[in-house]
C-alpha cells in the first residue's frame, strides 16, 4: 500500500507520563492500538458511499468472473443472461456486503499508530499529552513509507467498488475508510501508520526518534527520567523545554542540553 500523499519530515506522537509509555520509550517501540479503544466512534467504523460503477466497468467485471474457471455452472449462466443494470444492482450489494465485512474485520484486528504534523497543539497536549504534564516524541518521517493522512470531511468517504469486486482489498481507495475523520477532529493534523495486527509494539531504531519536547506542566522528577533513558540509548535527540507564552495562547518551546544531576 502507497501513501495517500507526501508526509511531511517529521511527525509527533503525544505522549502521557505514564510507567507503560516511559518502558516503551526505553524498549524503543511505538504501540498500534486497536480502533475500538479509540474516542470516536466512527473511527475506522464508517458506512461508506459506494460509486455506481459504469456499463464498462460492469462488463469488465462480467468478463473476469467468467473468466474464473471455478465459478459454478449456475453462475456462469446468471452472468451470461442478466443485462447490466441487473449485473450493476448485484455487484453494488455484493461491494457492499464485501466493505461492511472488512471494515469490522479490520475494526476488531487491525491495529493503528497515531501521529500529528504539529507539536504545539494546545488540545493535543490537553488530551493525549497528559494534560501538559507529559511527553511529545518527534520521528523521522522517512521510516514510516506507508504512513496516510487522515482525511477530514463532513462527508462518509466513498469507494470504487471495482477494487473490491476484484478482491483487490489493499487499493488506497478501499482502504482511505480507515483514515476518515469527521471535520471536528481537523485540529490533530493526523497521520496514522496500520499494522496487521492490534496490540502490537513495533521497535524502532533510535535514530528514527530525532527530538523529544516536553510540555510545560511536567515536573522536573519526570523530565529528569526521560532525560536519563535517552542518554542512555539515543544521545543525539533534540530536547525542547515547553513553557507557556505569557502573551497568547501557546506554548513556546526551547531546546536545551540536559547535564545529569550527578555530573553537575
Amino acid at each position: 500500500m502507497s501513501t495517500l500523499s507526501n508526509p511531511p519530515p517529521r511527525l509527533y506522537k503525544y505522549t502521557a507520563f505514564t510507567a507503560q509509555n516511559l518502558e516503551n520509550l526505553q524498549n524503543q517501540v511505538i504501540y498500534f492500538n486497536s480502533p475500538r479503544n479509540f474516542n470516536d466512534p466512527f473511527d475506522c467504523s464508517v458506512t461508506p458511499n459506494i460509486r455506481t460503477p459504469t456499463d464498462d466497468d460492469v462488463e469488465s467485471i462480467r468478463v473476469r468472473y467468467l473468466a474464473d474457471p471455478e465459478i459454478s455452472y449456475s453462475v456462469r449462466e446468471q452472468l451470461q443472461r442478466a443485462t447490466t443494470d441487473r449485473l450493476r444492482q448485484m455487484f453494488m450489494k455484493s461491494a457492499k456486503d464485501v466493505a461492511a465485512a472488512k471494515i469490522k474485520e479490520f475494526s476488531e484486528t487491525r491495529g493503528v499508530s497515531c501521529f500529528s504534523e504539529c507539536c504545539d497543539e494546545l488540545l493535543l497536549w490537553a488530551h493525549y499529552g497528559g494534560s501538559y504534564r507529559g511527553f511529545c516524541l518527534e520521528f523521522d518521517t522517512t521510516y514510516f513509507p506507508k504512513v496516510q493522512k487522515v482525511l477530514y470531511s463532513a462527508e462518509m468517504p466513498s469507494f470504487d467498488p471495482v477494487p473490491v469486486l476484484r478482491n483487490e482489498l489493499e487499493s488506497n481507495d478501499f482502504m482511505s475508510m480507515f483514515s476518515s475523520k469527521s471535520p471536528s477532529w481537523a485540529y490533530e493534523k493526523e497521520w496514522r501508520v496500520l499494522h496487521a495486527k492490534a496490540g502490537t509494539l513495533y521497535r524502532y531504531p533510535s535514530e528514527v526518534l530525532t527530538g523529544v519536547y516536553f510540555g510545560p506542566e511536567i515536573s522536573q522528577a519526570a523530565l529528569e527520567i526521560i532525560c536519563l533513558i535517552l542518554q542512555g540509548q539515543n544521545k543525539t535527540v533534540a530536547l525542547w523545554k515547553g513553557t507557556r507564552n505569557p502573551t497568547s495562547f501557546k506554548v513556546d518551546f526551547t531546546r536545551f542540553d540536559y547535564l545529569s544531576y550527578l555530573k553537575a
